[in-house]
């Protein structure tokens, strides 16, 4: 999320919605707060998770629908929390309720590792690894893609579908290399090194109304996203303070930066220290003084934005127009009103 929401790396150690949860920042929510958009968080989870109470709070989120506002019956909560499809489908009040434009985030947990999934709950049968968090991600996944059908149909039905950009993504890698004898039987070829770094890629779909679809190759992340979605929307954000840039522009710089320092180009890639063919995966022997080079601009990358965190460094500067963001204005506890302007 702070990679989505700021464009800023996380921290080397720790985390930044926990350690740097008073920070100012620069958010989405902010940003498109100023351009006259509602926005609110939805999820299956207690606002006190991952002190998203508090930090969303210094991005200008208007609006959190944790957990408190929805059924957490027993047979519905499993693993971190409420299961997709109740979770949508009570969403959808919440939704109709905002006053539009509005900026939303849905923040799903049933595709989660250990990935449990209860018997009615699977339309496909399990992998056949004998791994059991193996095996069940694929049923999850497929629970999962069946809750965003039901959503999305929701979303036609009430006209918001061709009126909305939309952004489906994942939020980090789904099965470790804990998991490699698991995997070499899923992928059929030797799960090593390289394999592992590719499997950090996450599932990434924009919906555009009156877009044309098809598939983007493109080398990119999470911090990429901000300025993507800013593009679509039509806001400048050349005065932003922002590490990545917009994956759709021709001047997309395709690096992708590890938070350990690797990192992976469309040619060549740095994985535990070592350097890769990136379209074969065969080592190469040999740095280049381009590889070199790459490798110093990625670690002066996260160097700057980890002065950005540990400094607070936003306090001290804003955009022309931009209003820093006053975090007390926010109290997401539980009310009766969904209306923006009542925080």
């Amino acid at each position: 999320e702070m990679l989505l929401e700021n464009s800023l790396y996380g921290l080397p150690q720790g985390s930044a919605f926990t350690t740097k949860g008073q920070n100012t920042y620069e958010s989405a929510s902010a940003i498109l707060g100023q351009q006259g958009y509602t926005s609110a968080v939805f999820h299956g989870n207690y606002k006190s998770f991952w002190n998203r109470d508090e930090i969303y709070k210094q991005f200008g989120y208007d609006n959190f629908f944790d957990a408190s506002y929805y059924d957490m019956n027993e047979a519905d909560v499993s693993n971190y929390g409420l299961k997709d499809k109740p979770f949508f489908k009570e969403s959808e009040e919440y939704l109709s309720s905002l006053q539009q434009p509005f900026y939303t985030k849905f923040i799903t947990l049933t595709n989660h590792f250990p990935y449990p999934i209860d018997e009615k709950d699977a339309s496909i049968a399990p992998a056949t690894t004998g791994d059991s968090s193996v095996d069940t991600y694929f049923q999850t996944a497929r629970y999962l893609d069946e809750s965003v059908k039901s959503f999305v149909d929701y979303l036609k039905k009430s006209g918001l579908y061709d009126n909305s950009v939309i952004i489906m993504y994942g939020d980090h890698y789904g099965i470790s290399d804990n998991h490699e004898e698991a995997m070499t039987k899923i992928l059929g070829k030797d799960y090593n090194t390289f394999e592992n770094a590719q499997a950090q890629r996450v599932p990434l779909m924009i919906h555009v109304p009156g877009v044309q679809g098809g598939v983007q190759e493109q080398y990119g992340g999470q911090v990429d996203l901000l300025p993507t979605l800013l593009h679509l929307l039509g806001v400048d954000n050349k005065e932003y303070l922002q590490f990545g840039t917009d994956l759709l522009s021709k001047d997309h710089k395709q690096l992708v930066p590890f938070r350990n320092g690797d990192y992976i180009t469309p040619t060549y890639s740095m994985i535990g220290g070592n350097m890769y063919n990136q379209q074969t995966g065969e080592p190469i022997a040999t740095e280049t003084k381009e590889m070199k080079e790459t490798k110093e601009k990625v670690a002066k990358e996260l160097e700057l934005s980890d002065s950005v965190l540990q400094g607070d460094l936003l306090r001290f500067y804003a955009p022309d127009g931009f209003k820093k963001v006053d975090p007390s204005k926010y109290n997401y506890n539980k009310k009766k009103s969904t209306d923006s302007s009542d925080k």
